[in-house]
């Protein structure tokens, strides 16, 4: 079982160059992969999420990257149209009467001017190294997740427990309520007729009807097969949030049954307890991939 949160780091270094890649990941429907990289290295988001729709089929992940390179053969860039923009307004200056002190040793020093040549999609040496670092990145991710995920199916487990117990509990409660209400409806009937015979039938068919009304075996059965299905489902492969999510609706609709048609209170506790845990596992299986 894989969590949804996590945070992985991979760094991959090769003479004169380090890339540094980072992935936090949260809870999400889809996959959903952002990206932070800066404009110089937009050509490598088709490399990353390659390597993390490998690994991943849910959460959104925000992705960061950063590259150290001096490599000699870099080379620099001159920005044409932006150094003849500056001598254009030095010429301006000088008609003004200003003095015409700009020369190319001042002009480089301008910001954008001259700048080291920025990498592209067409330099082997770096998509492979940034290839290594998301690929780290990724186990990294993949190994939180999967720590964060056995915690999770620990405690879910241990709810599924908890939830079969309170089942079990109504289940065996019911029959004593049927039989609490028998005895209550045949004392208000002998205080109604006072001296006069009580018709035994009348109570039985009413207590019957009551009986018909308030029977949950269905919705206990369908209960404990739930529990079942939480099982089978966590011990099989990822991915596995979409199911236990759509189980824990189902799970929360018996529940909704068994309330809705039980007025006994001590019925009605043990419902409300099952819907908290409910609630908490709902909220658990958010987080599931």
């Amino acid at each position: 079982m894989f969590s949804m949160t996590g945070y992985g780091k991979g760094v991959a270094a090769k003479e004169g160059l380090q890339v540094t890649v980072e992935l936090k990941s949260v809870n999400h429907r889809f996959l959903d992969v952002a990206f932070k990289l800066p404009r110089s290295l937009q050509f490598a988001e088709a490399i990353l999420r390659e390597e993390i729709s490998r690994r991943f089929s849910r959460g959104h992940i925000d992705v960061f990257i950063s590259v150290e390179d001096t490599r000699e053969h870099r080379g620099a860039e001159l920005d044409v149209k932006l150094a003849a923009e500056y001598l254009k307004i030095a010429e301006t200056l000088k008609e003004m009467g200003f003095k015409d002190d700009l020369g190319s040793a001042a002009l480089i020093r301008v910001p954008d001017i001259v700048k080291a040549a920025e990498p592209d999609a067409g330099d082997e040496e770096l998509i492979q190294t940034i290839r290594e670092a998301a690929a780290a990145a990724s186990e990294a991710l993949a190994q939180m997740r999967l720590s964060e995920g056995e915690r999770l199916k620990d405690n879910i487990l241990g709810k599924v427990s908890d939830m079969e117990q309170m089942a079990l509990a109504i289940r065996e409660r019911a029959p004593e309520a049927l039989k609490e209400y028998r005895e209550k409806l045949t004392e208000r009937i002998r205080e109604a007729l006072g001296e006069a015979d009580v018709d035994e039938s009348r109570i039985l068919t009413e207590a019957a009807i009551y009986a018909d009304r308030v029977a949950v075996d269905e919705e206990i059965t369908r209960l404990f097969s739930h529990m079942a299905n939480y099982r089978e489902i966590i011990s099989g492969a990822s991915p596995m949030g979409k199911k236990l999510d759509f189980l824990t609706q189902e799970v929360n609709r018996e529940a909704n049954t068994v309330g809705s048609k039980c007025s006994d209170i001590n019925i009605t506790k043990i419902v409300l307890e099952l819907k908290n845990v409910i609630e908490t596992v709902r909220e658990q299986v958010q987080n599931i991939e």
